[in-house]
């Protein structure tokens, strides 16, 4: 797809930038740049903030290694990859040149340090990262301008692009956690409808790849496949807080029957220390009128009984819909509810949505050169769907696939449900 001389600026923002050229892509590039260095500004001197939950240091990591980290998976598969152009079949192996820092790697490798040890190893200073992340991103763009408009030598730029907006997304988690003022525009509420009925069908799930299909994608969004589809009902919106609000009155929390026993364990683990009777970051519950009072950024926000509830974990998203007598939906259910039924009043994208799907790559699956960022994940995470208000536009994709361990509670996240 050729790039086009005046791109409209709103283009950036569109989900089509999977198949985005050479100029649209630099603008891009430099949007979630300039994103990246607006939250680090925004986070200030909470940089340096060691957090005192277990789960903030587990599942996300300092502003200034989440940062640097996007510079450094940007300059390592463009600027320092001399495989680039290879695109997707360039070897993860592939030799490396140097970086322009020197002390990259042993910063911001996540293979050189764990997550809860990013917390206490020396790191650079703001002025430095930024330092950094502006000339990787002039060096990118530089080498952008002299590269050919086809898949494969764009691979690693629309790579990076969506690897730093998901990035971009961690930071406004790892501020809701650390509990920093952030100037984001929240999710609104929903129009609840009634649940919806999907007919029985065969579903290609995947992203294909043919000559008619290009553009980027995931390693573990491909291959297409089809699948089988049974007839479902599926919720037309996720579950709100006043329905999430009828499983803790009726003493949800305490009723071990009612939840998985790997849920149950960590439900307990919890109650040794701050105690768990409602969703991460919730102060306050009126079940009178279904409202909650939740920490959102540092400052308490009443949240009517309709918005959707969100920080949920998986194992609080299973147990309620088996309090319910419903149960989570399928990955392929959920996608094809999302690409089929939006004009019937299918919501999406307030918040991600857990799914009943354990991760695990696609049948003929092949590893790419990044394989990293998902395949360490496979048969232990669950698949997380759609997006959330802290979503780049331009990463809401009906056929992504995120995902999270079923305790990362840390996420803006909150789920649907379908009839058993």
């Amino acid at each position: 797809m050729p790039a086009t001389s005046t791109p409209p600026l709103q283009a950036i923002d569109s989900p089509d930038m999977r198949r985005a050229g050479g100029e649209l892509l630099s603008l891009a590039l430099l949007d979630a740049r300039n994103h990246t260095l607006d939250l680090l500004g925004q986070l200030g001197e909470a940089t340096a903030v060691l957090p005192d939950d277990e789960a903030t240091r587990a599942y996300l990591s300092p502003a200034l290694w989440t940062a640097g980290h996007a510079g450094w998976f940007q300059e390592r598969w463009t600027g320092r990859n001399p495989q680039r152009s290879l695109g997707s079949a360039c070897a993860a192996d592939a030799l490396r040149l140097g970086s322009i820092e020197a002390l990259a790697d042993s910063w911001w490798d996540p293979a050189q340090s764990l997550p809860q040890a990013r917390w206490q190893m020396p790191l650079p200073d703001a002025e430095r990262v930024r330092a950094y992340l502006l000339d990787v991103l002039e060096g990118t763009l530089g080498l952008l301008e002299k590269t050919p408009d086809t898949d494969d030598a764009l691979y690693f730029y629309r790579l990076a692009l969506f690897h730093e907006d998901r990035l971009g997304e961690t930071l406004v988690r790892l501020a809701q956690a650390l509990g920093l003022p952030l100037q984001l525009e929240l999710p609104q509420a929903s129009v609840a409808r009634a649940p919806l009925l999907l007919p029985a069908t065969r579903w290609t799930m995947g992203v294909a790849s043919t000559p008619l299909q290009r553009g980027f994608a995931f390693d573990e969004e491909q291959p297409a496949h089809t699948v089988d589809v049974p007839d479902c009902e599926i919720d037309a919106q996720p579950v709100s807080w006043a329905q999430f609000i009828e499983f803790v009155d009726d003493d949800g929390y305490d009723r071990q029957e009612l939840w998985h026993p790997e849920g149950w364990a960590w439900l307990q683990q919890l109650g040794q220390g701050e105690g768990r009777r409602a969703p991460r970051h919730v102060t306050q519950i009126s079940v009178a009128s279904g409202a909650v009072l939740q920490t959102r950024f540092g400052k308490a926000v009443r949240l009517a009984g309709h918005y959707a509830a969100v920080h949920l974990s998986w194992w609080e998203a299973d147990a309620w819909c088996r309090w319910a007598g419903r149960r989570l939906p399928t990955e392929v259910e959920w996608e094809m509810a999302a690409l089929t039924a939006a004009q019937r009043g299918f919501r999406w994208g307030d918040v991600w949505e857990w799914t009943a799907a354990t991760l695990r790559p696609y049948p003929g699956y092949l590893p790419g050169p990044a394989h990293e960022l998902a395949s360490p994940w496979f048969g232990r995470a669950k698949v997380l769907r759609g997006a959330s208000f802290a979503t780049r536009a331009r990463m809401r994709h009906a056929r992504f696939r995120g995902f999270a361990l079923p305790d990362d509670d840390t996420h803006f996240a909150g789920f649907r449900s379908c009839a058993i």
